[in-house]
């Protein structure tokens, strides 16, 4: 079975405050296929971080289509609330960032063979330096 790994990444200087959404597509062989790095105004981390997440998925549909389904998809994050969101372990109880959650998981549908992983933020320096270069480049 393919497979492809996403990382993605989210920050906001300030929290609320300048706010950029990263996050890098890589091959199975370790090849870059996407690279995401755009500003998404003031905003909170939380906020940054699904919406990193919910362009990767949508990067990764306009990559592969109809193949997503048959392919592995390993998501990566720093952020542990957003993993755990979209594992189902946490609630999500504020209401921002239910219409957040529920887009990530519509678009999760095309991709059956999908996981998250939860990363420390020193494993996740690619999509955190896209988060900074779209808050630098505003």
């Amino acid at each position: 079975m393919e497979k492809i790994t996403i990382f993605t990444d989210g920050g906001a200087r300030g929290n609320p405050g300048s706010a950029g959404a990263g996050a890098v597509i890589f091959s199975a062989e370790g090849k870059v296929l996407k690279e995401i790095s755009d500003y998404v105004g003031e905003t909170t981390n939380n906020v940054a971080e699904y919406e990193a997440l919910v362009r990767a998925l949508g990067a990764a549909h306009k990559l592969f289509g109809k193949k997503l389904g048959g392919m592995q998809v390993e998501i990566k994050m720093d952020s542990e609330l957003i993993v755990r969101q979209m594992q189902g372990r946490y609630k999500v109880k504020a209401p921002n960032l239910k219409e957040y959650f529920l887009h990530a998981q519509k678009l999760l549908q095309a991709m059956p063979h999908h996981s998250f992983v939860h990363i420390p933020r020193e494993k996740n320096k690619h999509a955190d330096m896209l988060v900074n270069r779209a808050i630098d480049n505003r």
